[in-house]
């Protein structure tokens, strides 16, 4: 019989890529001329794996967080990484809003994934183990058409192929 190939999705962000973002992001809020004098903060809890902007108004939080995309993004990060929640009132008319890294795949996007592979009816099995997903099949070229389907899928979240053997 011959020998089974395999491969892991997981979802794992760098996150010393993702505080050298926060880093020129901060930078650049403190010198650039239109946010200047705003009172806009943005913190990172590298313990937690979240972001929190505080700003005078949602337009200047909006302003932040498109800041700090654009180095994320120079960085190699994928914006779906990060689930930003929707802005809350704060005092003195000021709004604040938090952000999650996401890190590992979740359950219910485990199953998804593992129902798409089920659904393209090919001999390949996936089984969930913590937050990876382990796909192994006998033939490499039914791995690499899996590979290739799951790239064309939108999970919500940026998935890497690693482990591949």
């Amino acid at each position: 019989m011959a020998k089974e190939s395999s491969f892991d999705v997981v979802s794992t962000v760098d996150m010393q890529e993702v505080d050298n973002a926060y880093q020129q992001a901060a930078r650049e809020l403190t010198q650039r001329y239109d946010l200047k004098g705003t009172g806009a903060t943005l913190e990172l809890s590298k313990k937690d794996g979240a972001f929190k902007i505080e700003a005078p108004s949602e337009f200047v939080a909006s302003q932040v967080r498109d800041i700090l995309g654009s180095k994320l993004v120079k960085r190699g990060i994928d914006l779906s990484a990060i689930r930003w929640a929707d802005p809350q009132a704060a005092t003195g008319m000021s709004v604040r809003q938090a952000g999650a890294i996401v890190q590992g795949i979740d359950q219910d996007t485990a199953k998804r994934i593992s129902k798409d592979i089920r659904d393209l009816k090919v001999k390949a099995k996936a089984t969930v183990e913590g937050d990876k997903l382990r796909v192994s099949s006998a033939s490499r070229d039914v791995l690499q058409s899996v590979i290739a389907a799951l790239k064309g899928n939108d999970y919500g979240q940026p998935l890497q192929f690693v482990n591949y053997r």
